[in-house]
């Protein structure tokens, strides 16, 4: 496995890339996490932008350079969207980025998750919990990277240690604060970061990995 060589010059320079090119980022995202999410990507660089309604959003899709689809809060008009949203950003090849929050929650929430992992997201974003339901075994870094391989794609694990796992790369952040885990909807922030990021970065692994490092050193610096 090998790593960015140095994460913290990549992690800046996508950042300075992210201010200087304003990438579009369309989120799908819960109630909750909607403004929080949206002054994040704001205070990084990028535009958000946050409509739900179905006569709307393949064109907020097709403006973007990135997608979030957060599962947060799955009601009909949200699922009706992300089914238009993520055929649109296929269709444009447009890098978006799956969270898929509370799949241990409910089952059906866990099946649509699944049917959205086969459509090929570029990012995968969860916890632990959300993983193991997901990939049917505990989270550690071994099983990240079998998935990642298995899917084609990143999984950006958060938790007390971040991992992000690509087939043939790993690495583990650290950075943070347990105040983090105090702010409602900090974790959906992270995503929409990683989208931001995707939009300037080619190398889903790099700019996974970057969003999270960003995000985890700005929680130090706001702690």
């Amino acid at each position: 496995m090998h790593a960015p060589i140095d994460l913290p010059a990549f992690a800046a320079d996508i950042l300075a890339r992210v201010r200087d090119q304003r990438p579009r980022v369309h989120c799908i995202t819960n109630a909750v996490a909607q403004a929080f999410t949206a002054n994040v990507l704001l205070a990084a660089g990028a535009v958000p932008s946050m409509t739900l309604a179905v006569d709307e959003v393949a064109g907020f899709v097709a403006g973007a350079n990135a997608l979030l689809v957060n599962l947060g809060t799955m009601d009909p008009e949200r699922r009706a969207a992300v089914g238009i949203a993520v055929g649109q950003g296929r269709d444009r090849g447009l890098p978006w980025v799956l969270d898929p929050v509370m799949v241990d929650r409910s089952a059906q929430r866990a099946d649509f998750a699944r049917g959205l992992l086969a459509a090929g997201p570029r990012v995968i974003r969860l916890n632990p919990s959300e993983f193991a339901i997901l990939a049917d075994t505990p989270a550690n870094p071994e099983a990240c990277t079998r998935f990642a391989a298995e899917r084609s794609s990143v999984v950006a694990l958060t938790g007390l240690v971040d991992i992000v796992a690509g087939a043939t790369r790993r690495v583990s952040i650290s950075n943070g604060d347990p105040l983090m885990a105090k702010v409602t909807a900090m974790g959906c922030a992270g995503s929409a970061l990683v989208a931001a990021c995707l939009a300037v970065e080619p190398d889903a692994f790099t700019a996974a990995a970057a969003a999270l490092l960003l995000i985890g050193v700005a929680g130090e610096v706001a702690a």
